[in-house]
């Protein structure tokens, strides 16, 4: 609707410097006063019926907002109209389409530019052809060449200024479509990260331990992964709380995320258990690894939630077989962490 009004200002604004300009010719004594109210007359009732019929929303019914052909064979038939009525400055009712095809690239289809062309051909060849009326160009008077010269200039000015809005147009639809990139990769994000923790989401890192598998079978490389699982989590959201159950899974996310290599994968497994994928790493590595991370999260001043509170890790730890699938490599890393509760929590368990 904004664009559409902009638009229509800029037609307003076109019409009345045309009149202007007849009124040049009529000071010349070149056309009678008559054509100049009559000129503004017709190219404000085009543009204020197309901004009526805009404002109550008859536009938007049609796929093409602007209607572009009617409102281009309108404006055609008022140059025609005023040509063969005033032949003797008809140079400027002529000039005033290539105005009227500088803004019809702007919203017109192919199709409806083809449209648009062909009536225009239409009219010049009734014009040029049909009638031998003379189309003139004044240059008699002084004040007639200043306002010939001045029809050529504001012609140009006006082509100038089309052209610079469609530029404008451009640069606008390109940082639209940068934002629109940047928003969908931003949907893609939040697609594969799970809300609450940042950590990749269960469906997301269950694809990467595929392409993992797949990755170590070409290569021959080892992989390891190990399921972890924070120890009586629900005693925490039972005692403390949802809310600071909450920042606790945040807080081990963030914790494990800062103490991986770059290459590894940590994913939300569901609830409070967690998949980490361990690329080029033997079980033994991972086994220590593992064993690293339950001390830094045993070490944490888990305090600052709430006094006397105290968060551990259990995991259980294996690698891949040659020509395994990810389901029987989950189901044994399960059965470690299994493993490792039944002998305790907080421990590390590898089969």
């Amino acid at each position: 609707m904004k664009q559409r009004r902009y638009m229509f200002d800029l037609i307003a604004a076109s019409y009345l410097a045309d009149a202007a300009l007849l009124q040049i010719y009529v000071f010349a004594e070149t056309i009678p006063q008559i054509v100049v109210p009559a000129y503004i007359g017709c190219g404000f009732a085009i543009v204020v019926a197309s901004i009526a019929l805009s404002e109550v929303g008859f536009h938007d019914r049609f796929k093409d907002h602007y209607l572009v052909l009617p409102t281009t064979l309108l404006n055609l038939a008022l140059v025609m109209g005023f040509s063969l009525w005033a032949p003797q400055v008809a140079f400027l009712f002529i000039c005033s389409l290539f105005i009227i095809f500088s803004f019809v690239p702007l919203r017109a289809t192919a199709r409806q530019s083809v449209i648009c062309w062909t009536a225009m051909t239409g009219m010049l060849m009734v014009l040029f052809i049909s009638t031998d009326t003379p189309l003139a160009m004044p240059h008699g008077s002084l004040l007639e060449r200043l306002a010939t010269m001045l029809v050529l200039v504001l012609t140009v000015g006006r082509c100038m200024y089309i052209g610079m809005y469609s530029s404008a147009l451009r640069e606008s639809l390109y940082k639209r479509g940068l934002q629109l990139r940047e928003a969908y990769q931003r949907i893609e994000e939040f697609a594969e990260l799970d809300e609450l923790t940042g950590s990749y989401n269960r469906r997301c890192i269950m694809r990467m331990l595929d392409d993992e598998i797949a990755r170590a079978d070409r290569s021959a490389a080892p992989l390891s992964l190990a399921l972890i699982d924070l120890d009586w989590f629900k005693r925490i959201n039972d005692s403390f709380g949802h809310p600071t159950g909450d920042e606790v899974l945040r807080t081990f996310a963030i914790t494990i995320f800062a103490n991986i290599r770059s290459f590894d994968r940590f994913g939300r497994y569901g609830g409070e258990e967690f998949l980490l994928l361990l690329p080029n790493t033997s079980r033994d590595e991972a086994h220590k690894m593992l064993d690293r991370l339950r001390e830094i999260v045993e070490e944490l001043d888990w305090t600052a939630f709430s006094p006397g509170m105290r968060v551990t890790l259990s995991a259980g730890v294996t690698a891949m077989a040659p020509n395994e699938t990810a389901e029987a490599v989950l189901a044994r890393a399960d059965r470690a962490l299994y493993a490792a509760k039944e002998d305790g929590r907080n421990k590390i368990a590898t089969t």
